[in-house]
């Protein structure tokens, strides 16, 4: 269906509108606001809002528009940058090993849940899935690429098992419906994560001394910003993120070169200019957290990036539509079923190690969602905390394809 809006200035004025509504409702007073987001995070609605305009009421379309491209490209390293330059290493370091048990974890429920999902789908409803044996596991591996990597790794594992155009194309949708419905519980379980702390019997005060340890530093240096000050702030993002383009377009030609020997080893992720884009950009932001400029917090550089993160969820949300469902069933199954095995072994894990909801979410999502999610699930917790999920989404990039091969070879060994 094409959409009434496709004009991207139309568009973007729709999604701040939107982003607007959901702030002044949630700082509102009014009891009703307060009971509805009692339960209701905002930062899910600012999800959920736009996917609503993209599927059912058919205002703006993700696949019309470039501000999604926009907002992963320019605002996200510049809100990686922002939101790196007050981190508090101590406070990262004190969090501890569990958060990459978790990762682990999330990266072994998606090589574990792919040859399950299979397994149980074509057992019990076989004539749900519209492709062969044969085409269901090739496909399927470009899956596990995207949900244990990222687009390089996704396209790294097209390239390997031959996967047909078309049925990359179905794949595609799979991928990008389930994995943007399980971000949408993930946002909503960061609005409840002492509750779930508690289920899994989790210790969490690392997680809250790094919140307070921010938000303590934040106040020590708050001051009103001066207009050369603002424009001192944005030169360091946005001349920070020119440079992580410039890098990333040096570097990724050099790979390029190498090509053949990466694809050996499986580390197609080094020639993909999005994840060295990423990799620079989360380093500025590390390296000047050492320098003058992490007295930039006090004018609002967090504040700046939040609000470039919380476009980008919107541009997230504006991708997905729920009515692509009907077509492809027996192809969702495969994925909701995956997606299922995948937060069944994450919950297990966290609580025989008892691993706060924080490290659950971040591990899944540096894996399912990449770079472009993983810091927007970790700044719903805290600002403090996005760059441990740009981080651990660089450990994605970097497993990616080797554990998505391994997936592929156990799901043809259940499918065929």
């Amino acid at each position: 269906m094409e959409p009434i809006f496709t004009n991207d200035a139309i568009v973007l004025g729709l999604l701040i509108v939107a982003l607007t509504l959901v702030f002044v409702t949630a700082s509102s007073e009014h009891p009703a606001a307060k009971r509805f987001y009692r339960y209701v995070p905002p930062l899910l609605l600012c999800y959920f809002i736009p996917a609503l305009m993209h599927w059912p009421l058919g205002l703006i379309s993700g696949g019309e528009s470039n501000l999604y491209f926009v907002a992963s490209r320019y605002l996200l390293p510049a809100s990686l940058i922002l939101l790196c330059v007050s981190i508090d290493f101590k406070g990262i370091l004190n969090l501890g090993p569990k958060a990459l048990i978790m990762f682990g974890a999330a990266t072994l429920g998606i090589v574990l849940g792919g040859p399950v999902a299979v397994l149980l789908v074509t057992q019990v409803a076989p004539g749900l899935i519209p492709v062969t044996p044969e085409e269901l596991w090739r496909g399927l591996s470009t899956i596990a690429g995207s949900w244990i990597g990222g687009g390089a790794n996704q396209t790294a594992m097209k390239e390997i098992f031959q996967v047909d155009d078309d049925l990359f194309a179905s794949m595609i949708v799979v991928d990008v419906v389930v994995a943007n419905i399980w971000l949408g519980f993930l946002l909503y379980g960061a609005g409840i994560s002492d509750r779930i702390d508690t289920w899994l019997k989790a210790d969490n005060s690392a997680i809250a001394d790094l919140r307070q340890r921010v938000e303590d530093y934040q106040q020590s240096v708050a001051k009103i910003p001066t207009t050369t000050e603002t424009f001192l702030l944005l030169c360091v993002a946005f001349g920070g993120t020119a440079l992580a383009h410039w890098g990333a377009d040096l570097i990724t030609p050099v790979m390029e070169q190498f090509r053949e020997t990466l694809d050996r080893i499986r580390l197609n992720s080094l020639m993909s200019g999005f994840f060295w884009l990423i990799v620079i950009a989360t380093t500025l932001g590390l390296v000047l957290s050492f320098t003058k400029a992490r007295r930039l917090e006090g004018v609002g550089a967090s504040r700046w990036g939040s609000v470039f993160i919380y476009v980008l969820v919107a541009t997230i949300g504006m991708q997905m539509n729920l009515g692509e469902v009907l077509e492809n069933l027996g192809l969702f199954a495969v994925g909701i079923v995956w997606m299922i095995i995948h937060v069944t072994i994450l919950l297990v894990v966290a609580r025989l190690i008892r691993a706060p909801f924080f490290f659950v979410a971040v591990g899944s999502q540096a894996n399912v969602g990449g770079a472009a999610s993983a810091p927007v699930v970790a700044s719903a917790f805290s600002p403090a905390l996005a760059p441990v999920g740009a981080l651990m989404a660089v450990l994605g990039y970097a497993l990616g394809t080797y554990m998505a091969y391994v997936c592929a070879l156990l799901m043809q060994g259940v499918a065929v």
